[in-house]
């Protein structure tokens, strides 16, 4: 008889980091439900990116939930009229104006909602601590607590169906170390995006925190980043 699959939610950015974490979950043998959100991002253009990594991992199902705009607000990634900042030197002590409040208990709070909708057990995000943050809620014992939630506050676990796990195989990752175990899975980079701040063609600033992080890590990796950046 052959064994069924477990089925896991993946929270599918479009990036670099949840493309990784896509990979991960699939080498581990799960059955992957993609899910994404549109926030009124300014670089909204990472959806089309999820869509492209989706379809390279054959995901089961992928889900792009639309959230009000009027949710988040106060961050440079949800307000155009605060400028993301670039060429920065990144202090990871200092919580930056691309934070946007309460973003990962709310996209958790739905995975959670849509894993006991399908009866999942098993949530994959791609939230790193280690080469830099500056985002409380990108930490382990953020994860742990969110975890402890969930298992007291669903119908599946108080009927002990099972026990709900959100994995973070890279929050201790370096982004070297991220792109390395990618590229070992088979992580196509080319398909995803990573910048805060894309011109409207969707090229990439290379200027921003993320971007130069991305940047220092393929050249840490000694790989080439094949993402597409806007000329100086």
């Amino acid at each position: 008889m052959i064994k069924k699959a477990k089925k896991a939610i993946i929270l599918l950015s479009g990036g670099l980091d949840s493309a990784t974490t896509a990979a991960i979950a699939k080498s581990k043998g799960f059955e992957c439900v993609a899910v994404s959100f549109s926030y009124n991002q300014r670089h909204s253009i990472e959806l089309r990116s999820a869509k492209k990594v989706a379809r390279s991992f054959a995901v089961r199902k992928h889900k792009i939930i639309t959230i009000d705009p009027g949710v988040f607000f106060n961050s440079a990634l949800t307000d155009k009229t605060i400028k993301v900042p670039l060429g920065r030197s990144i202090d990871p002590k200092k919580i930056p104006i691309t934070y946007v409040p309460a973003r990962n208990t709310i996209f958790l709070s739905f995975a959670l909602a849509i894993a006991e909708a399908v009866g999942a057990f098993d949530i994959f995000i791609g939230v790193n601590a280690a080469d830099y943050s500056g985002y409380p809620d990108c930490r382990s014992e953020y994860i742990k607590a969110f975890e402890k939630m969930a298992n007291l506050a669903t119908a599946a676990v108080i009927e002990k169906k099972g026990r709900y796990k959100i994995h973070t195989p890279i929050i201790k990752m370096t982004k070297a170390q991220i792109i390395k175990t990618g590229t070992r899975l088979g992580v196509d980079y080319s398909l995803t995006h990573s910048c805060y701040n894309p011109n409207k063609n969707g090229l990439s600033c290379g200027r921003c925190d993320s971007c130069q992080l991305r940047l220092k890590g393929f050249k840490q990796a000694g790989l080439k980043d094949p993402a597409k950046y806007k000329e100086k």
